[in-house]
């Protein structure tokens, strides 16, 4: 049997067909690559909101009650009004009605205090701290050469925080520094060794 020969037209024909099948696997490539691209995008835009979504039901039911809580803060304070108000010579444990409302008064302040603390409202530490516009607010100043300038120094009224907001700012009196101390000759003398400066030139 005789080889069949092919025509040229059949040559150009295959080739072109050959081309045109290369040509629409490059472009099925491409618009596979570009949908996968665009798979993983959504994918990750679908992770970022959930977990955007996630901090936000975090954030409303721990914060849900902030309003709530400022108002039971008026009670706190009131109770620690009233607490201090008692006269220093009143002994505790006292068995007269004074003593007995006195005690049932701290006795309520004691367990608003452990409710407060159960929904994450803490009272802010503020005496003796540096003073944070961030937690305190300040009243007032009082000159004091003892202490660092801006070192809370009293506190009027108790501030609080709901997790790791601010709820309420501590109102505080701070100190205002007296002049700065005198150099220690000792300390600030030059040592043994070192080059000497300006304030050591013979």
């Amino acid at each position: 049997m005789a080889e069949e020969t092919k025509t040229p037209e059949a040559e150009r024909d295959a080739s072109a067909g050959a081309a045109a099948a290369e040509t629409d696997r490059g472009r099925l490539e491409a618009e596979i690559a570009e949908l996968k691209d665009r798979l993983l995008r959504a994918a990750a835009e679908m992770e970022n909101l959930r977990r955007r979504s996630e901090r936000e039901i975090a954030d409303t039911r721990q914060y849900a009650v902030s309003g709530f809580a400022r108002d039971m803060l008026n009670v706190a304070d009131n109770l620690r009004r009233a607490l201090s108000s008692v006269p220093e010579g009143l002994p505790e444990g006292s068995a007269d009605p004074i003593g007995l409302f006195v005690e049932g008064v701290a006795l309520t302040e004691r367990e608003l205090a452990k409710v407060l603390s159960k929904f994450g409202i803490r009272e802010i530490e503020a005496k003796g701290k540096k003073f944070d516009p961030n937690l305190h607010q300040a009243m007032f100043e009082v000159p004091d050469p003892e202490l660092p300038s801006g070192t809370v120094v009293e506190v009027v009224q108790a501030g609080y925080t709901l997790g790791e907001r601010t709820l309420r700012p501590a109102m505080v009196g701070v100190s205002k520094g007296g002049a700065k101390p005198a150099k220690d000759p000792v300390k600030d003398a030059p040592k043994e060794g070192a080059e000497p400066g300006a304030s050591g030139a013979a």
